[in-house]
């Protein structure tokens, strides 16, 4: 059976639920609801699993805060013997506006210090998928803005977004990252 890793970013603790740094854990949530799963404490990350058309899904939203991911990452794609092309990051991105996302099969970290600490551990050849949080914050302040929390209305601009990154999941694992990117990077421009 095939099996797929898909890791949202976020820190974990109820002081940074709902932050711009935990929209790769928000959009875990959302598959999970929508695929009716619950995630379980494990080593190094809370998992779900699920399958899709014989696919067998993981889900890890590491424990091992932002700047460790690549630890929990490299452990659950060891563990499950998962290939690294069957690996889906999920992050927050500055560079981009809130409600936009950007897909891509492999790259740099962005500047972005989970994806930086996998791409210590495994390399650049892995999918990401970038949701923008937007950049509305004065220089030197970034830190503060990615630790923000979402407001009502940023929530309602992000949430079509949430939506459609689980549809880019369960496109990802069924059709792989060409032809997702294909499909999906268009409508993530904003």
């Amino acid at each position: 059976m095939d099996k797929y890793l898909i890791c949202g970013l976020g820190n974990p603790g109820d002081e940074y639920r709902g932050t711009r740094h935990n929209t790769g854990f928000m959009v875990l949530d959302a598959f999970a609801k929508a695929s009716n799963i619950v995630f379980e404490d494990r080593r190094y990350g809370f998992v779900a699993q699920t399958s899709l058309k014989g696919r067998k899904v993981f889900l890890l939203k590491p424990t091992t805060f932002m700047n460790l991911s690549g630890n929990a990452v490299r452990y659950w794609l060891g563990k499950e013997n998962i290939d690294q092309k069957r690996l889906l990051v999920v992050s927050d991105d500055v560079a981009l506006p809130l409600g936009a996302f950007r897909l891509k099969g492999s790259g740099s970290d962005g500047g972005h210090n989970g994806l930086g600490h996998i791409q210590q551990l495994i390399g650049q050849d892995y999918a990401r998928l970038r949701m923008g949080v937007g950049n509305d914050f004065p220089r030197g302040a970034q830190v503060n803005w990615v630790l923000g929390r979402y407001s009502d209305e940023e929530l309602k601009t992000l949430q079509p977004s949430i939506d459609k990154a689980v549809d880019i999941i369960k496109t990802f694992v069924l059709t792989g990252i060409d032809f997702t990117m294909n499909q999906y990077n268009k409508l993530g421009k904003k």
